[in-house]
Parts: structure tokens; sequence; C-alpha cells
């Protein structure tokens, strides 16, 4: 299955550019607004899960973010960032993988994930993301999540997405983590298109 969802998002960078695609943002401020609501120190390690090309690493660098950590199943993707980050990717953890099948060799006091989850339509897959996600935090860590919301779209990019309100995304992550707050987002997309968004902060027990 991975060799194929791979596959599936290393041909999506390959032939649409990174901005043109439906989830560019050319500024993360709901990810950013969050953070600055949280109050945490620039020494905080954190991860941007399903992070690609966007552009969260290159504003935190600028604030003085100093541990950070990208992971995406797509190399492509990937690789716009450090291409855009010149000497600067050096100063990030890069990683190539598939959420449901890795194992986080350390903690994170930050797991960011804007439009990964909803892509699990199948148990299972939620089942080993909470696993990644609960071995790699401890306790007092951030989830800092977004999802399409029930009025969202039904796909993206060709796959079948779960849509989420508030409380069904603190029922996927209550056996380990508290709802702190919640809010919607209007995504316009590049293509004029608008996209609804559920934004949760849960703070891990």
């Amino acid at each position: 299955m991975t060799a194929a969802k791979q596959e599936h998002w290393d041909e999506v960078y390959r032939t649409k550019a990174a901005d043109s695609v439906s989830w560019y943002q050319p500024t993360p401020a709901p990810s950013l607004r969050a953070l600055d609501e949280l109050h945490l120190p620039v020494t905080a390690a954190l991860i941007d899960v399903g992070g690609g090309a966007s552009s969260l690493v290159d504003r935190l660098l600028e604030r003085g973010w100093s541990d950070l950590t990208v992971l995406d199943i797509a190399a492509p993707a990937l690789d716009v960032a450090k291409a855009r980050l010149h000497g600067d990717a050096a100063r990030v953890a890069w990683l190539v993988a598939d959420v449901t099948e890795w194992r986080p060799g350390r903690w994170y006091d930050i797991w960011h994930d804007r439009a990964v989850f909803h892509f699990l339509t199948e148990p299972e897959q939620r089942i080993a993301y909470r696993r990644a996600l609960e071995t790699g935090t401890a306790p007092g860590s951030v989830l800092i999540i977004a999802t399409f919301a029930p009025d969202g779209p039904e796909r993206c990019s060709g796959l079948a997405v779960q849509r989420y309100d508030a409380a069904a995304l603190a029922s996927e992550f209550s056996s380990a983590f508290a709802l702190e707050s919640e809010w919607r987002e209007e995504h316009r997309t590049p293509a004029g298109g608008r996209q609804s968004f559920q934004w949760c902060v849960f703070r891990r027990r």
C-alpha cells in the first residue's frame, strides 16, 4: 500500500507546481496563529507531518525555531522545500515516510498536521497514525491538526477523504489527548475555490 501511495504523491509533485496544488498557502497563517497562542519557546521540538513543500518551516526558521522536522511521503515535495531554503535546509530534519508505518525515534513537543489525517479513510490507518502520534509525544505535548470540515470537499487530489467537525476529531484522539481549542477556516485555493477546514489544538494527557 505504501508504495502505491508514495507513487501517487510523487506524481502529484512531479506534474504540478507546488504553488498550484489546492492546499497551497502563500502564508501558513492558521498554523502560525495556533503556535502564537500557545506561547511555546522557539527551542520546542516541532514535527510537521505531511509538511511537504509547505512554507511553515521557512516562517519558523525566520522566527528562530531550532528543532524542526518535516515528514512527508513524497520526496519530491520535500525537495521543493529544501531548494527554496537553500543553505537553511541543513537546519531542518527531513524524513520521507508514510506516517502510518513510521515509528518515531524521539518525542516532539508539537505535532502539526494540516491535511494528512483526513486521507486516512480506513479505521486501521487511523489506529496506525495514533500509534505513531502517541509514540512521538509525551504528556504535555501539543497536537495541532486540520482536516476538511463536514462541508468541505469529499475528495482531494483524486482520493477520498474523511471529513470531521471538532467533536469527531476529539473522539478520534480522546484516548490520550484533551481538546483545548477549535475553529474553522475557509481556505482559498490557488484556482479561486473555497475549502472548509476544521482546526483543533489538543494537549497530551
